[in-house]
């Protein structure tokens, strides 16, 4: 019998080129691999919900890969020794037991991300929060956040030359929220394109310099010229934070 779980992980991105295997870097993916190999001592494979591009974090990351074994997830000293072999910045923090045709990406309904800035000089977030002096009109920000509510081909604000089939994605939640020096963009969809978070912020970002307008913003997502858009905001300060899945997926 082979069994499949769950991986619920959080990483931080800072010292990785990303989750996805690629020659000549160190990923996520690579070194997580190893360690399940080293422990679980048999072959697999660890596929991931998606592909965080370099230096990008996650606090809420999910994988899956197969195993001999049964019920692992109810082994309470495995994380243990997981979390012992991998390096500080990477950490398992649940296992779960799905069904045999559960996949991490494609079963994925929907993902959201945090962007971070701070604009007062901080040494403690630097590698978590992009440092950004500049005052933003956060109001005129958020109603272009409700605007993307009603497009779906965000071609505008995906990387060039990409091998998806269709850049029509859901946009569920957008919004800035404002906390003294700190503002933090979270954004919910069922599926994102390629650097599609980064070049939205560095686009209302643009907008809240009053460097374009509400019109220019629309007329961006209209145009489908990713030129036209704001450049990518540093990865740094971009979090994967959640993923949701339906619950019949899970076995108990």
């Amino acid at each position: 019998m082979i069994y499949r779980y769950f991986l619920q992980l959080s990483y931080k991105g800072t010292h990785y080129h990303g989750w996805q295997v690629q020659p000549n870097a160190v990923t996520v993916q690579e070194t997580l691999t190893e360690a399940l190999l080293t422990i679980l001592r048999e072959d697999l494979e660890v596929t991931g919900a998606g592909r965080t591009d370099t230096g990008v974090h996650a606090s809420y990351f999910i994988a899956h890969f197969d195993s001999k074994q049964e019920d692992l997830h109810q082994d309470k000293k495995l994380l243990f020794k997981i979390n012992g072999y991998l390096p500080k910045d990477i950490a398992i923090n649940q296992i779960f037991k799905v069904k045999d045709d559960a996949h991490a990406r494609f079963d994925a309904i929907e993902r959201t991300y945090h962007y971070y800035i701070h604009q007062q000089k901080d040494p403690f977030i630097n590698e978590s929060s992009f440092y950004l002096s500049h005052n933003l009109d956060v109001e005129l920000m958020n109603q272009a956040c409700k605007l993307l509510y009603q497009f779906s081909d965000f071609t505008s604000f995906s990387k060039l030359h990409t091998d998806v089939k269709t850049n029509n994605c859901k946009i569920k939640n957008a919004l800035w929220l404002q906390d003294v020096h700190k503002l933090t963009f979270t954004i919910t969809a069922d599926r994102f394109l390629r650097n599609m978070v980064r070049a939205i912020v560095g686009t209302l970002i643009e907008l809240g310099k009053h460097k374009i307008s509400l019109e220019n913003f629309i007329q961006i997502i209209e145009n489908k010229n990713r030129s036209e858009a704001g450049v990518s905001v540093p990865a740094h300060g971009l979090f994967l934070t959640n993923i949701t899945y339906d619950h019949n997926i899970f076995v108990e």
